[in-house]
């Protein structure tokens, strides 16, 4: 291809394979195979009682440093060492999240990776998909309508409205909907304030991705907390009377998706939780299940080490027992640039100085991936205008500092791009690698706020809001001093304060509110100015988005 590599022209050139073959790859055998066309299909949870005394495959992590405007490539980086480690010769699988619509048409676009390192179809996977986010949307707002419902018909429950804290979702970036109005007119129900999520925010999503099978999801969709009576008595998805018409609406989307990467390699996508406003990883169901049935599983956590990655690590695999083997670590030199204080307009222009200042965060992430006891290797996303005095100096740092690096050219090459990662990997795996969770579960909702604040972002103290600690003390009330901590935190600085770029130091954390997810088993601290419903560009990337008389797809990315 001449000229510039655009991910949606390199997609639409490439023959897919039927995902049929795909699946007998994996070893899927067609009687667990539920199509969705001919490139995508769904797996029957009953496969697992197929596969239930396989070994278990070596678990590969990707992270990466705080994320920029200038591109790090962490999906793009997880579909290489994928492609990489089938070009090896190993039976590989990919485990990825599904795309939100709400970035795809706001700032960041979709989430299938980029140039010659793609998941495919990326334009189904980016929109509609196998219908699983519709799923969450339906199953979310049944509660908001039933709860409503309740109320209207006499509210039996005793259900006090200005203890609603149940949001209604959408699969959309919409500011305007942060805060409504709802029950306006006559016999439309009880007038009161409401507002929306976004559906990846929603509890439904992180239920999914954290249930094991049906009867988990539909123990823990039982326990949502969705109000609190007169007498601040919790009021729960069992009380509504409605866990089985939840549960019924997620009867297929909790289900794992299969697809396949431009190398071939299965791959699944199931689930898609933001990392800055919930846990950000795909469904334990499709990790423990790729696990099953590949050598190496390569997975990535959303944004930075200090978010994605310590959820990962503290949240989903203490809940699934799993345990991998090593952290792939992902850095460009054009964001470490930017971390150095260089200005977006200005990385095309060579400055050593500004990247091994910038390094620092890159330090950090490292530092807290070694506090979790875990090998790491460090993923340089090369980018075309990277001059061989950066990339040099880069290389160097990570020598000097026994930091094992290397260069990653999936963007350009695929999974050719990674050899020399993958073949670290493989060379480096230790069996007998046991990671070790930041804090300990049995410590109190503050002490593990502390140490992940501490401890993986660097700051120096926490603070709460009035309304934080009120929060703290209802939560501890109704009996979940206990759960996992999901802090809700801006993914552009190891700090609260986004502007804070680099390795920030004696910063404090500030919690303003703390929300229960009981079914989840995770509290969330929010801090700083984080939302739980983004809001559009000023020129969104749905401007640019078009379909053709003849089908073809433009503007996607």
């Amino acid at each position: 291809m001449k000229g510039p590599i655009i991910d949606i022209e390199v997609a639409q050139q490439h023959k897919l394979k039927p995902i049929s073959k795909i699946a007998k790859k994996a070893g899927i055998p067609d009687e667990f195979l539920e199509l969705y066309g001919n490139f995508k299909a769904k797996i029957n949870l009953k496969f697992n009682e197929e596969i239930i005394k396989n070994k278990e495959g070596n678990l590969i992590l990707v992270t990466a440093i705080t994320p920029t405007k200038a591109g790090e490539g962490k999906t793009t980086t997880t579909i290489g060492i994928g492609d990489a480690l089938t070009l090896a010769g190993k039976k590989s699988m990919i485990c990825l999240r599904e795309p939100s619509m709400g970035p795809v048409f706001g700032l960041k676009g979709g989430a299938t990776g980029g140039g010659y390192s793609q998941v495919v179809p990326m334009d189904d996977i980016n929109l509609h998909f196998t219908g699983d986010m519709h799923a969450i949307t339906s199953a979310n707002n049944l509660i908001s309508a039933i709860l409503d419902n309740h109320i209207f018909q006499g509210n039996e429950l005793n259900i006090d409205p200005e203890k609603i804290i149940w949001k209604r979702a959408i699969d959309m970036n919409d500011r305007s909907l942060r805060n409504i109005n709802i029950g306006l007119g006559k016999g439309n129900g009880l007038e009161r304030n409401d507002g929306f999520n976004i559906t990846v925010a929603s509890e439904i999503m992180a239920i999914l991705c954290l249930s094991k099978d049906l009867e988990d999801f539909k123990q823990r969709v039982s326990k949502i907390i969705v109000a609190y009576t007169k007498d601040n008595l919790p009021i729960t998805v069992k009380d509504l009377k409605i866990v089985g018409s939840v549960a019924l609406l997620l009867k297929d989307a909790i289900k794992p998706n299969l697809v396949q990467t431009l190398g071939a390699t299965p791959t699944f996508i199931h689930g898609g939780p933001f990392a800055n406003i919930a846990h950000g990883s795909n469904s334990i169901i499709a990790t423990k299940m790729a696990l099953k049935m590949a050598d190496f599983v390569v997975t990535e956590a959303g944004f930075g080490a200090d978010l994605g990655a310590e959820k990962f690590l503290d949240i989903k695999a203490q809940e699934a027992g799993l345990n991998p083997k090593m952290v792939v670590i992902v850095a460009s030199i054009r964001a470490l640039k930017m971390h150095g204080g260089v200005a977006k307009e200005n990385l095309t222009r060579v400055n050593t100085i500004a990247l091994l200042k910038g390094v620092e965060n890159l330090a950090k992430h490292i530092e807290n991936i070694k506090q979790f006891k875990l090998p790491y290797v460090v993923a340089i996303n090369r980018f075309p205008d990277d001059t061989k005095k950066e990339v040099d100096a880069l290389l160097a740092w990570c020598k000097d500092n026994n930091h094992p690096g290397f260069i990653s050219n999936v963007f350009t090459k695929g999974g050719k791009g990674a050899i020399e990662i993958a073949k670290f990997i493989v060379d480096n795996i230790n069996p007998k690698t046991k990671y070790q969770p930041i804090y300990n579960r049995e410590d109190d909702l503050e002490n593990k706020i502390k140490m992940i604040a501490t401890k993986i972002y660097g700051a120096k103290d926490v603070v709460y809001s009035e309304t934080a600690l009120q929060d703290l003390k209802r939560i501890k009330q109704v009996g979940y001093n206990h759960a996992y901590i999901c802090m809700a935190k801006t993914p552009s600085s190891l700090s609260d304060d986004e502007k804070l770029l680099g390795r920030p130091r004696d910063f404090i954390i500030t919690i303003r509110e703390v929300r229960l997810a009981a079914g989840a088993n995770f509290v969330i601290p929010l801090t700083g100015n984080i939302m739980t419903m983004p809001g559009l560009p000023r020129v969104p990337a749905a401007e640019k988005i078009d379909i053709l008389p003849d089908g073809t797809i433009v503007g996607l990315y």
